[in-house]
């Protein structure tokens, strides 16, 4: 009896902690401002009903001429994605339709990009897509930025 008291407090505790962590990694990332939630799809397909499947829920921070993606849920204290505006393409932006509807937040917009060649799809409200398009004209002089 006294053995799974034990193990049943040492699995509690476990629990607290991982959740503290996350917490506490996602206040590291918030830290230095800047950051707004964001879902994304890397490697997208050309169709956009693909029944809601590849969307990776995160948080999104500029850092200077970048934007560093994070996932949720994860321990990693490194951004898992990080996407230069000079190589950021807009092909477009559009509504979640069928399935990705439930798979990405409830205001969310889709904005259909290019980096390096790779079709990505970003999922954010329309405040941060306001902010984010903002950003990417705000480039400096001399920087090629295409933003549809």
């Amino acid at each position: 009896m006294a053995l799974a008291l034990t193990v049943c407090g040492i699995v509690v505790a476990l629990v607290v902690i991982g959740l503290f962590v996350f917490g506490l990694r996602r206040r590291l990332i918030q830290r230095s401002g800047g950051t707004f939630d964001c879902s994304l799809r890397w490697d997208a397909p050309k169709e956009a009903d693909s029944g809601g499947k590849g969307w990776s829920y995160g948080v999104a921070r500029y850092s200077g001429d970048r934007v560093e993606w994070y996932r949720v849920f994860s321990y990693s204290p490194r951004p898992r994605r990080v996407l230069e505006r000079s190589a950021i393409e807009v092909a477009g932006r559009r509504v979640p339709d069928g399935e990705e509807e439930l798979a990405l937040l409830s205001d969310a917009v889709v904005l259909t990009c290019l980096h390096r060649g790779t079709r990505l799809e970003l999922a954010m409200s329309e405040d941060a897509l306001t902010g984010f398009l903002a950003w990417l004209e705000a480039a400096p002089p001399g920087q090629r930025v295409n933003v549809a």
